[in-house]
């Protein structure tokens, strides 16, 4: 079995079309087509059904496709590694994030792969949920955070990290300082503070505005640090991620009967050959423990 031949085999399987699947290797039909019937001769049998307009994969296609990714995956990264160790350039990480996202929740398997590394750049984009899904799909980052992107594009992978809820902060001067559990009666005279920089703003909102609470009249806020200096200045009280961090000024608690929850993810685009260290900090993030940083 040849790299090449599972290459055009994963190809064709992306995109049911042998024609495409030749462009996109850059060869030509004919040879595509016989690297798949000699991969198709080891395996004992046919993996697509050629068919028009689209060839579909047969069971036994169906089945080798996981496997023959991850082969293929491993081959590729291995021979990526070999060559940035061999040329003494890693290259940068480049990793894409939405502003509700905080850059702490990497730290700990940042520092770790810079062990791991040397010469390692990082290079961090920021921008929406939507802003996000551009970078990865123009190239410009290898991995994107998001708790949701607005991008529906077949060749976007998602690895799910973690499942959060929301909590309500203010200031230790308010007087909803003294509770750890409120109520949502207890929000309806109060002015809310909105993350519009957040995936699930609206969301959220849709969510208040079913137990009554008028969030319509609060102030739009564009970012982290404007919220919790408003917060601090008590002059308004806002819903923040479990995984947000605020100062010691602030106080959170929970609101019951809310329907507040967000999903953080991984993004990457499959069938991009990756460098060696997003593989690393893939592999890292989807390993990780959660389960106490998300609360």
């Amino acid at each position: 079995m040849e790299m090449h031949q599972v290459r055009y085999f994963l190809a064709v399987a992306q995109l049911l079309n042998f024609t495409r699947a030749a462009e996109d290797c850059n060869v030509t039909q004919p040879s595509l087509t016989r690297a798949i019937k000699q991969l198709e001769a080891e395996l004992g049998g046919d993996l697509f059904r050629r068919e028009r307009p689209a060839a579909q994969l047969t069971e036994l296609g169906q089945r080798m496709h996981p496997l023959l990714k991850q082969c293929y995956d491993a081959a590729v990264g291995a021979r990526s590694l070999a060559s940035s160790f061999k040329s003494g350039e890693i290259g940068a990480l480049r990793i894409a994030l939405t502003h509700s996202i905080d850059l702490a929740l990497l730290i700990p398997h940042l520092s770790e792969i810079k062990r791991q590394f040397n010469r390692l750049e990082f290079r961090f984009l920021r921008g929406t949920g939507r802003e996000v899904g551009e970078f990865l799909k123009k190239g410009e980052a290898e991995l994107g955070i998001a708790a949701e992107i607005d991008e529906a594009w077949e060749r976007l992978d998602v690895w799910p990290l973690f499942t959060e809820g929301f909590d309500l902060v203010v200031s230790r001067a308010h007087r909803l300082a003294e509770h750890d559990v409120i109520e949502p009666d207890d929000l309806r005279a109060e002015q809310l503070l909105g993350r519009s920089y957040c995936e699930h703003s609206r969301r959220i909102s849709a969510s208040l505005r079913e137990h009554g609470i008028d969030v319509d009249h609060g102030h739009e806020i564009s970012s982290e640090r404007d919220l919790i200096e408003l917060v601090e200045a008590d002059i308004g009280i806002a819903m923040m991620p479990h995984t947000s961090p605020v100062p010691e000024s602030l106080k959170r608690a929970a609101v019951t009967g809310l329907d507040a929850r967000r999903t953080v993810s991984l993004y990457g685009v499959a069938g991009r050959q990756r460098t060696a260290v997003a593989n690393a900090v893939m592999r890292m993030l989807r390993g990780a423990d959660w389960r106490e940083i998300a609360g």
